[in-house]
C-alpha cells in the first residue's frame, strides 16, 4: 500500500476478543481449521503440498460439501490456508515414491502431513493469537484475489506443460498494489467524517475512486471503460476476499451482463443520481466488516500508513492528546478522550490537561478548545484544578467560562484585557476546526452585538492570532460597516505587530 498517504482519521475497533470469535467464524478460516482437525499421516499431497485429487472429495465430504467439482474447490482452498497458515504442516514431498494419482500424485511424490504448532492456538491462545492467524489466512487469500484470473487455462499451457504467464500480460506487483488501493480507500470512506461507516458502498464509487483523476471534472469515455473494466475485476477480487471474513459484498448482478442488445453489457461507471436504491445495489456493494477494518488498518501500518484507533492515546500524556484530536471527527474526538480521562484521577487529569492547553503557538487555540471539551468530561471534580488557573492570562478565561456554566459560587469577574483575549482565541480555535461557517458567524456577530467598540479594543490584543481573527471577522460579518471596521482593526493589529 501507498506509504505516503496523509493521516487517516481514527477508526473504532471492536474489542480483540470479539475480532477474534469473528475471525473463527470466517468461513474459509473454520473449514481450514475442520481440515487440520481431519489431517493426519494418511492424508496425501502432492509436491506443493496441495491436497492430491483423490483426497479432494473426502475433504470436501468433512466440511460437508458436495463432491463435485466446486465443492472440491472450495476443499482444496481451505487447504491451502491450513498450510500456508501452519494449521498443519508438510514435510518435503519423499522423490522416488510412485502410484495412481490418488496415492502418490501425479509427479510420483508424496508428503507427510502432521499438525501444525499453531493448530492449539485455535482454542487455547489469546484472542492476539487467533488474530494473528486470521491474518496469515488473509495473505494467503489475497494473493489469491489479485492472482489472473484463467478463463482459458489449456491455451495458456506451454509444451512443457507450464502456464505461460507472461502471456497473460499480468503484473502482479500492480495487481497487488492495485487491490491495496482499494481496500485503503473503503478503510477510507468507512472510517471518514460523513463517510459510509457501517453503511455499505457501492462498486462503481469504488472503482471511480482509484480510476478517476481527483482534478478531473467529467470522465472521459476511455476511463469510464476503466471504471467499467475494474468494477468486474473487483467483482472477481470480493468474491474471493468474503469468506475469510473481510467483507460483506453483494455482488454484480449478472443480469446486467445479459441483457437485451439495446441495453450497455457492463455498467458505464456510477449510476446517475436519480436512480433507486435497488438500481444501485444491482452494480455491487462492499462493506467492510469490523474484522475487515482491523485487517485492512494492519495492513496499512505495515505499509507505513498512519492509520491510529481509538484508544490509541489513552496511556499518553495530555500534550499528545490534545495534539490530536483537533485533526479527529468530532464523535472520535470524543471517544479518545473519553477513554484518556477515564484511566486518570479527574483533578490530577484537570491540571494534565491545563497545563498542555498553555501556549502561544499557532496550535494552542484548538489545543484550549479540546482541552475545554476535556474538562466537560472529566466533570465537577475537575473545579479545584480549574480555580487554580483563574488568574492565568490564557487560561483563565476558559476557567472562568467552565466554572460559570457549571453555576459556580465565587467565581471572580474577568478583567476586560481577558475578555477580549478569550474572544480572539475562541474564535482562531474554531478557524482552525474548521467549523460551521453558519455558527461561526452567529459567534463573530454575537460578539460584536454583545461588546459595543469590539474592534476598537480588539486590535490591541496581544494574541499571536489577532490579525487573522479580525480579517476572517470582517469577511464573515454580514453588516458591512462592522466588516469593514474589523478590517481596519487587522490592519492596525498588523502594523502594531511589525512595529
Amino acid at each position: 500500500m501507498p506509504g505516503d498517504r496523509p493521516t487517516l482519521p481514527p477508526v473504532r475497533l471492536r474489542p480483540d476478543a470479539e475480532l477474534a470469535r469473528e475471525a473463527l467464524a470466517a468461513p474459509l478460516l473454520a473449514r481450514a481449521v475442520r481440515l487440520a482437525r481431519w489431517a493426519g499421516p494418511e492424508t496425501r499431497v502432492g509436491a506443493g503440498g496441495e491436497l492430491v485429487d483423490a483426497q479432494l472429495a473426502a475433504a470436501a465430504e468433512v466440511l460437508g460439501l458436495a463432491p463435485d467439482e466446486d465443492g472440491e474447490a472450495y476443499a482444496s482452498e481451505a487447504w491451502r490456508v491450513a498450510v500456508d497458515t501452519g494449521l498443519v504442516e508438510v514435510d518435503d514431498p519423499k522423490e522416488g515414491a510412485s502410484g495412481e494419482g490418488g496415492e502418490g500424485g501425479e509427479d510420483g511424490e508424496l508428503g507427510t502431513v502432521t499438525a501444525g504448532e499453531v493448530l492449539p492456538l485455535v482454542t487455547g491462545g489469546t484472542p492476539q493469537d487467533v488474530l494473528g492467524l486470521w491474518l496469515d489466512g488473509l495473505e494467503t487469500v489475497f494473493a489469491d484475489a489479485a492472482a489472473p484470473v484463467l478463463d482459458d487455462i489449456d491455451a495458456l499451457v506451454g509444451e512443457d506443460g507450464a502456464i505461460d504467464f507472461e502471456a497473460l500480460d499480468w503484473d502482479p506487483e500492480a495487481e497487488a498494489e492495485f487491490l491495496d488501493r482499494v481496500l485503503a480507500n473503503l478503510y477510507l470512506l468507512t472510517v471518514a467524517e460523513g463517510g459510509s461507516g457501517d453503511g455499505p458502498v457501492p462498486l462503481p464509487a469504488l472503482a471511480a475512486s482509484v480510476i478517476v483523476p481527483e482534478d478531473m471534472g467529467e470522465p472521459t469515455d476511455d476511463v469510464l471503460e476503466q471504471v467499467s473494466q475494474a468494477m468486474m475485476r473487483l467483482d472477481d477480487q470480493f468474491r474471493v476476499l468474503e469468506p475469510m471474513g473481510l467483507v460483506e459484498y453483494l455482488p454484480v448482478d449478472e443480469a446486467l451482463m445479459t441483457e437485451e442488445p439495446e441495453e450497455p453489457e457492463e455498467p458505464e461507471g456510477p449510476p446517475s443520481a436519480d436512480v433507486d436504491e435497488e438500481d444501485v445495489s444491482r452494480y455491487g456493494m462492499v462493506r467492510l466488516t469490523p474484522l475487515g477494518l482491523y485487517g485492512v488498518r494492519n495492513r496499512l501500518l505495515e505499509a507505513g500508513v498512519a492509520a491510529p484507533a481509538v484508544g490509541d492515546l489513552a496511556e499518553r500524556g495530555a500534550d499528545a492528546l490534545l495534539g490530536a484530536v483537533g485533526g479527529f471527527p468530532q464523535d472520535a474526538a470524543r471517544a479518545e478522550t473519553e477513554l484518556w480521562v477515564a484511566r486518570r484521577e479527574p483533578v490530577a487529569a484537570a491540571r494534565e490537561l491545563l497545563a498542555a492547553a498553555k501556549g502561544t503557538d499557532a496550535g494552542s487555540p484548538l489545543r484550549r478548545l479540546h482541552c475545554q471539551q476535556a474538562l466537560a468530561l472529566v466533570g465537577a471534580q475537575a473545579e479545584p484544578a480549574v480555580r487554580e488557573v483563574l488568574d492565568d492570562p490564557e487560561l483563565g478565561g476558559l476557567a472562568r467560562v467552565w466554572l460559570a456554566e457549571r453555576g459556580a459560587a465565587d467565581v471572580p469577574a474577568p478583567p476586560e484585557s481577558m475578555i477580549f483575549w478569550l474572544a480572539i482565541d475562541t474564535i482562531a480555535a474554531q478557524l482552525d476546526a474548521n467549523g460551521d461557517l453558519a455558527e461561526l458567524r452567529d459567534l463573530v456577530e454575537g460578539l460584536t452585538g454583545r461588546h459595543s467598540g469590539f474592534f476598537d479594543q480588539a486590535w490591541r490584543v496581544a494574541h499571536p492570532a489577532t490579525a487573522e481573527v479580525l480579517e476572517a471577522m470582517g469577511r464573515l460579518h454580514s453588516d458591512k460597516q462592522l466588516a469593514k471596521e474589523a478590517r481596519k482593526a487587522a490592519f492596525k493589529s498588523r502594523s502594531r505587530s511589525s512595529s
